[in-house]
């Protein structure tokens, strides 16, 4: 049996290969997965862009590299086990979870549960347990066959949405809403699916007006998301009074418009970064005006609120506003997301080559597979 990867070069975005090795026995207590099908968005593309910083490489590093020069981008989807040498865990289980992108993963189960199970591979001791977490679908209260595709597209993007939302009203937005007056949300990259996942849930509060910032071609279907209080493009940020009292929440990673932001509001409270969709655009955050940016951590958001509310708790109100976020996206008579399945190594590296250029239909919905049809 052999395994076939997709490969990045780490400090070339847009270089890849494709790379079949042989497979190795599995060790007592390890487990091989066939990935089945996997998410491609903007979010895969932060994790590449901000690989070495946020370790994101370190997942499922790249073992025929001695240069340490190309990695696997980590994405979220479904596999099922194949092969099984753990007690526990049987082969045929379908998984929900974090995986390369490949034909393949070897897992090592630890503190398994009916719920799930962690890997427990050394390279991963250190990494967080958000995404060492692997659930079995029959027992996933978020699973439903019948969507799995908006799942593995949308459930880690609104789960950093949710968090966003969370910390912002946790942190009373900074101030901005004090002496009654509505406290401006800017996101940028809004037709990203993070960013709107986020304004959707922002959306919610009366407190605060969420305005999205995005390219002209991409107003349209910004709004008709309804999410939105307002949607204006990058070069429009002067219909917004430069005394605004506002947060800036950067899915973009765009350096200029976030100096531009940073010089037009004298009221900024707060400035978070998210993620880089502008890849080709990456800046750093010195010598600007205002707070220095933040890079936002979905994982210590969750951690705290663990520690206030009990992990059950958490888990409830997580699981009710995502099955109201999957309604607002799944409405018949105007859906959000269009899925879009790519089927193959050679169509895995053209949906790669579409996501990072960042040209495609906001609309679509990336499903790849390693495998053939």
């Amino acid at each position: 049996m052999t395994t076939t990867q997709f490969q990045i070069r780490k400090n070339a975005l847009d270089t890849t290969r494709l790379v079949t090795l042989p497979d190795a026995p599995l060790a007592e207590g390890e487990v091989r997965v066939r990935v089945d099908q996997f998410a491609y968005t903007a979010n895969n593309i932060t994790y590449a862009a901000f690989g070495e910083a946020m370790s994101y490489w370190q997942f499922f590093p790249v073992l025929n590299d001695a240069e340490g020069l190309w990695g696997i981008v980590p994405v979220w989807g479904f596999g099922v086990v194949e092969q099984s040498r753990c007690e526990g865990v049987a082969v045929g289980e379908r998984l929900y979870g974090y995986w390369p992108m490949a034909t393949h993963a070897v897992l090592q189960p630890v503190r398994v549960s009916p719920e799930g199970f962690l890997d427990g591979a050394a390279h991963r001791a250190a990494l967080h347990t958000i995404y060492n977490q692997y659930i079995r679908c029959a027992a996933d209260p978020l699973h439903n066959p019948a969507t799995e595709a908006l799942q593995a597209l949308l459930r880690p993007l609104f789960l950093t949405a949710w968090l966003i939302d969370d910390f912002l009203a946790d942190n009373a937005f900074f101030g901005t809403c004090e002496g009654g007056q509505r406290g401006v949300m800017l996101l940028s990259s809004a037709s990203s699916k993070t960013a709107f996942a986020t304004a959707a849930q922002l959306a919610k509060r009366p407190e605060v007006e969420v305005v999205g910032l995005t390219s002209a071609a991409n107003v349209a279907f910004c709004e008709s998301l309804g999410v939105y209080s307002r949607v204006l493009t990058y070069d429009q940020l002067d219909a917004l009074a430069s005394d605004t009292p506002c947060v800036y929440v950067d899915f973009a990673g765009n350096g200029r418009l976030r100096k531009h932001i940073h010089s037009r509001f004298d009221k900024l409270a707060y400035s978070c970064s998210i993620g880089g969709t502008h890849v080709d655009q990456l800046s750093g955050a010195r010598e600007l005006p205002g707070p220095r940016p933040v890079l936002f951590f979905a994982p210590a958001q969750a951690k705290k609120r663990h520690g206030d509310w009990g992990g059950a708790e958490f888990n409830q109100r997580m699981a009710r506003a995502w099955h109201g976020f999957i309604e607002q996206v799944n409405e018949p008579a105007a859906p959000w997301v269009k899925v879009q399945h790519h089927h193959g190594p050679e169509a895995v590296t053209a949906a790669h080559a579409l996501v990072l250029a960042g040209r495609g239909d906001p609309r679509l919905g990336h499903m790849l597979s390693m495998a053939g049809d």
